[in-house]
Parts: structure tokens; sequence; C-alpha cells
């Protein structure tokens, strides 16, 4: 006995929607490595060296269920004699959401698209300080989820502060 298909879809897949996340793209939206102080910072580190990293994660619309992700990091080593190195890198990626609920959607946003992206964006640092003259930058993991969370509560303490608009 032969079975056949017509191609048609079961009509209960359509009440099974399976939800996800697809990536359109990645790229580097804005980049920049600046070493002042070259060749003189690249024969001493001078003294009292200090490393700051900050990063960010931006979302926004980028068309019917696309949103654009960015994770912004920002690297400032300094010493005793001055600025050693800045480096700013924007990483983005474009992301399709497909069949969420809408209470997940800010967290896949923050959450999930981010941690797609960073070991690209920790690749990229790493090489761009090499590249510079400087021991690779190796980036240690960001637990997005944590920030996500830490974000959400100050929101809602700001929103407990703020007088009622009547």
């Amino acid at each position: 006995m032969s079975e056949e298909t017509n191609g048609s879809a079961d009509p209960s897949a359509k009440e099974n929607k399976q939800p996800g996340i697809n990536i359109l793209g990645q790229y580097i939206k804005d980049l920049s490595f600046e070493n002042p102080r070259a060749p003189a910072s690249l024969r001493s580190a001078g003294s009292n060296p200090n490393l700051q990293v900050n990063f960010n994660v931006h979302a926004q619309g980028a068309g019917e269920n696309a949103y654009e992700v960015l994770l912004k990091i920002e690297a400032d080593a300094k010493s005793d004699d001055g600025s050693l190195y800045a480096l700013e890198l924007v990483y983005a990626g474009v992301f399709r959401l497909k069949d969420l609920p809408e209470q997940a959607v800010k967290p896949v946003l923050f959450i999930e698209c981010p941690a797609l992206l960073f070991p690209f964006a920790r690749r990229l640092i790493a090489d761009l300080t090499r590249e510079g003259g400087f021991p690779p930058l190796l980036l240690d993991p960001i637990d997005f989820a944590a920030l996500f969370r830490q974000r959400m509560a100050q929101e809602q303490a700001q929103a407990k502060a703020e007088p009622a608009v009547q």
C-alpha cells in the first residue's frame, strides 16, 4: 500500500504554529579604534593600566515581524601616562520573530538575540585590539538574562516613583 501527499498542509498544523527566530543578517553598524599614543603605547603600557568595558543592547522595529538588535560595546584602556586605546563597536543583527506570544517578544529581543550576536562581536574586538598592537581583549560571556531582569526591575521602580497622570 502506498501513500500520496498533494503538498497541502495538515489543517491541524495551522493550529500548532511553532515560534521561531530567524537571523536575516548581521553586520558591523559602527566601528572605531583609536590608538592615540602610538607608537609609544606599543613599547610600554605605562604604569597602572586600567581597562573599562561598557555594553548596551537596543532593539527597534525593522519591518513586519522583523527587528534590528544593536549590541554596543565600548572599551577604554588607560594608564597613568594617558589613553592606550579606545574601541567602540556597534554590532547589529536583523531578526524575524515568528509566532511568538506578545509577552515573549521583549525578552527574546534583549536576551536571545544579543546572545546570538555576542560571539561574533567578541571575536571582532579580540582581532581589533590585537591588530592595534595590544594583547587581544577577550571579553567574558555576558549574562543577558540577568541584565534584562535588572533592567525590568529598574523600569518598574521608575514607574512606581513617577506620580500617576490623571
